[in-house]
């Protein structure tokens, strides 16, 4: 009886610890993006379809204005900051202008400490290849410099058509 209850006891402390410690907790970097992704794209759902009107400036270059129903996107931060302190990490609103795809709402942050907004996606990365085709990209990828776990999904508008990027990622210890 004794080695049969010494058997139960590593599965009892095993039950115990994730009682208390639940997987989410020990969720690892994939699954953090992909929570955060799923966060970005409801909360922008939320506020309607996305669509491109007009242009803006956007550090001083004049890209497309994207938006989620009413709600311009191209420098209003409300969003990403919103889904950066819910699930931490960072997130960007990317808008497409001709081949390029622009950073108009970001935390993302440049060496100087300022937001990355008017920057590009990398033109030759993994992400702009798997957007190119319409399709997700999660991995690690360089973003000025520095190695990240990322997520990136086309955001499309009614017609089906590629009119930006939903981005979230983490920075790689």
């Amino acid at each position: 009886m004794k080695k049969f209850l010494f058997a139960l006891l590593p599965l009892a402390l095993t039950a115990v610890f994730l009682v208390q410690f639940p997987a989410r907790a020990f969720a690892g970097p994939a699954e953090d993006v992909q929570a955060a992704m799923q966060r970005l794209k409801s909360k922008a759902a939320v506020l309607g379809i996305p669509t491109v009107k007009g242009e803006e400036a956007v550090a001083g270059k004049n890209v497309p204005a994207i938006h989620f129903g009413r709600t311009k996107m191209n420098n209003n931060f409300v969003l990403v900051d919103e889904v950066q302190k819910e699930a931490g990490g960072t997130a960007t609103i990317f808008v497409r202008s001709g081949d390029e795809f622009v950073r108009v709402a970001t935390n993302v942050k440049k060496d100087d400490g300022s937001r990355a907004i008017g920057t590009i996606l990398d033109p030759k990365g993994k992400a702009i290849a798997a957007i190119a085709k319409g399709e997700s990209y999660f991995g690690e990828v360089d973003i000025l410099g520095k190695p990240y776990v990322t997520g990136y999904e086309p955001i499309r508008d009614a017609s089906g058509n590629v009119i930006g990027i939903y981005y979230v990622g983490y920075l790689k210890n």
